[in-house]
């Protein structure tokens, strides 16, 4: 209900890229260009400086955003009681997922949200954790589900339950007949990483710092952002990683990869983070429910905490 030009401009603002705004918002940039041109004229201003193919906020455009920011979430927060008033469930979900929870357990739990819930318009934006908890920060996103618990004081995390990692080797590697592997083991081993920001990365050093290894003095062969590209290089036996077991399963079952438990246990638990501050709609109520259900739920992959840990702010 709120002006299209004002929400078609909160996107541009909020990521300072027209190009990135017209993904978003399933438009052509023609056509975001076009709103915020309209807008510009209504106000008979400039909100954005536009140079060398970058843009900024001006002081007006900075004023408009504070004002769009209480506008649409009101609109939202209005549309959503209406809603509620005739007791059903619906209206557009914006979730972020990291990679790992995207491609092997979200689309399952998405899947039977959305037979439930047939009238929910669910949108998924893959990222790393720490960029999926900076757009639930913002309010770009409604939810986020991250690999590793949110640093952002102004988020609620909800633990939902505990991934186990272990060490993933070629067939043939020498440590691929050891009952268990520690840190020292791999740290005289080439090591094929996750990419900064990756909650991988973070849970990993977390845990080499903890077992007297500097992350710093691993032999790095490559650092890739791509769970299927690590475990193409351990493969082809360029060296050793650590993943998350539930996505090397199929490889496992093929005989391509060999996975050895870290010792000791390395697990990490898969959260949920939403703004408290924002409105929470019955959808989002019934999404946040669903989920905690769903992954308490899991097999042997994952491993269901005795309760979640509810309403904590990191």
């Amino acid at each position: 209900m709120a002006d299209r030009r004002l929400q078609v401009f909160y996107t541009v603002a909020r990521q300072l890229s027209f190009t990135k705004a017209a993904d978003i918002l399933y438009m052509t940039q023609p056509a975001v260009t076009f709103q915020v041109k309209q807008l510009e004229e209504h106000f008979n201003t400039r909100l954005f400086e536009r140079s060398h193919g970058k843009i900024s906020m001006t002081p007006a455009g900075d004023l408009v955003l504070g004002y769009a920011e209480r506008i649409l979430a009101l609109t939202g927060e209005m549309e959503a009681r209406v809603g509620e008033l005739t007791g059903q469930v619906t209206g557009p979900l914006m979730i972020g997922a990291s990679t790992t929870i995207a491609e092997y357990q979200l689309p399952r739990i998405l899947g039977e949200f959305k037979e439930r819930f047939p009238q929910v318009q669910a949108r998924l934006t893959v990222a790393n954790s720490e960029t999926v908890a900076a757009k639930v920060a913002d309010h770009s996103l409604d939810v986020g589900l991250i690999e590793a618990p949110s640093h952002n004081p102004n988020l609620t995390t909800l633990a939902c339950c505990e991934d186990e990692l272990v060490m993933i080797c070629a067939p043939t590697h020498s440590l691929a007949s050891r009952s268990s592997v520690n840190a020292q083991d791999i740290a005289v081993q080439p090591y094929v990483s996750r990419e900064h920001g990756s909650g991988t990365r973070e849970v990993v050093d977390d845990f080499f710092k903890s077992n007297g290894v500097n992350p710093d003095d691993l032999h790095i062969e490559m650092e890739l952002g791509s769970r299927e590209a690590i475990k193409g290089a351990v493969e082809a036996n360029l060296g050793v990683a650590i993943m998350s077991a539930s996505t090397v399963t199929k490889e496992i079952q093929l005989g391509t990869l060999v996975a050895v438990p870290l010792h000791p246990r390395l697990t990490r638990e898969l959260s949920m983070v939403y703004a408290p501050e924002k409105f929470r709609s019955k959808l989002l109520d019934a999404f946040i429910s669903f989920v905690e259900n769903k992954f308490q739920q899991c097999n042997v992959d994952i491993i269901p905490l005795k309760r979640p840990i509810k309403g904590r702010g990191r």
